[in-house]
């Protein structure tokens, strides 16, 4: 993945938690979490933890709170390792 690319998803990432925010606040019907985690393992974990983070949003769930920064972890492992 190139370094754009990176740049891109995340910042995808990141405005697709905030508007699955704002669709819960106004009960609208709501993005799947599948596609939330599939955007994180996609490359965008660190635009989804800064999105759980500034838009308090999946804070609570398991799955979300554990698993997207273990994405960032292994996302970081596996960027080091390619660049080796």
């Amino acid at each position: 993945m190139t370094f754009y690319a990176f740049i891109i998803i995340n910042i995808i990432t990141f405005f697709v938690y905030g508007l699955d925010k704002l669709k819960a606040v106004n009960h609208w019907w709501r993005i799947p979490e599948w596609v939330l985690l599939g955007l994180a393992a996609a490359g965008g974990s660190a635009g989804a933890y800064l999105g759980m983070l500034v838009f308090r949003h999946k804070t609570l769930k398991p799955l979300f709170r554990f698993g997207v920064p273990a994405m960032i972890i292994v996302q970081a492992l596996v960027t080091v390792y390619v660049w080796k």
